[in-house]
């Protein structure tokens, strides 16, 4: 897959006539995997290239009062380029969604844009949105003289599957939930780093992560997850919160590997949310504390999807 950086339309260098996929795919869920299989269906039966226009962050910084959370991802940008490429997209474009940016009609936006991709056919989601008019998908046959494919929401239970409600389950620690809605497990990455060093001493070593990419964790609590470490995957569990039971103060994110036991700080390790153990607790002992993570442990190495 070719990924492109462009500020303006002007650098825009298409070489080829292609199908466009349109929208921001945090996360590329199972309704935003929708879109791509679409395209790549199209592309393949009329000899196209599957193209996609999107941002590197999100457009509400352009719009909303900013905070923190803005600068989350559902994935990290190595994972959601390379998922991308699995589903079928040849050429990705990549703009800063800016003030000038926002600030094209939609006719322009389609004059611009549009005409510099190549697009003969178009695939954009129903809730899809362009141009400082605001117009929406079923609008784009307007400006856009080819074929449009309006994808229509993908359900889960009754209700459209949106990152939203993806983050909205992250939030709230249901991770497995998480996993169903993006059709994929969710995961984080870590560097190893030393720690206060006490689950050694109580015979439960964990291995302390100092996040690296600017992505959702779960609320604070136990997890079940697989643990990628020097290029394979081992069952483990893992806690997100303060260490409560030894007063500690600061945010930390850590996870106990099952059967292994080299030395890798300084490694980077990937971190599979599968499921929710139980909520961070404050024990009465340090023993009433070991005698939970046997449980836990018991829980976390029979856990099945």
């Amino acid at each position: 897959m070719n990924i492109c950086y462009v500020t303006s339309e002007k650098e825009i260098k298409a070489q080829a006539d292609a199908v466009l996929v349109l929208g921001y795919f945090d996360g590329l869920h199972r309704g935003h995997q929708e879109l791509f299989r679409t395209a790549r269906a199209i592309a393949d039966e009329q000899g196209l290239r599957v193209a996609v226009l999107t941002f590197p962050e999100s457009p509400k910084l352009a719009f909303a009062r900013y905070q923190p959370e803005l600068l989350l991802h559902l994935q990290n940008p190595e994972e959601r380029f390379k998922r991308m490429e699995e589903l079928g997209v040849d050429d990705l474009y990549l703009i800063d969604f800016t003030s000038d940016f926002a600030a094209h009609t939609a006719e322009e936006f389609v004059a611009t844009y549009l005409t510099r991709l190549r697009a003969r056919v178009l695939v954009a989601g129903f809730d899809y949105s362009f141009g400082s008019d605001k117009k929406v998908a079923s609008d784009l046959g307007t400006y856009f003289k080819g074929q449009v494919i309006v994808v229509p929401p993908v359900l889960d239970q009754g209700e459209k599957i949106s990152s939203t409600r993806i983050r909205q389950a992250i939030a709230s620690g249901q991770v497995k939930e998480a996993a169903n809605l993006l059709g994929y497990p969710l995961s984080s990455r870590g560097i190893v780093v030393h720690g206060d060093a006490r689950g050694r001493t109580i015979g439960f070593p964990t291995a302390n992560l100092a996040p690296i990419d600017r992505t959702h964790l779960p609320q604070d609590g136990v997890y079940v997850v697989e643990v990628e470490v020097l290029g394979k995957r081992h069952r483990g569990m893992a806690s997100v919160g303060k260490n409560s039971t030894f007063d500690g103060t600061e945010l930390r994110f850590e996870a106990n590997i099952f059967d292994f036991s080299k030395d890798i700080y300084g490694h980077t390790i990937r971190i599979f949310w599968l499921d929710k153990i139980r909520e961070m607790v404050k024990f009465d002992s340090v023993e009433a504390l070991v005698e939970q993570l046997r449980q836990d442990e018991i829980l976390a190495r029979k856990w099945t999807n």
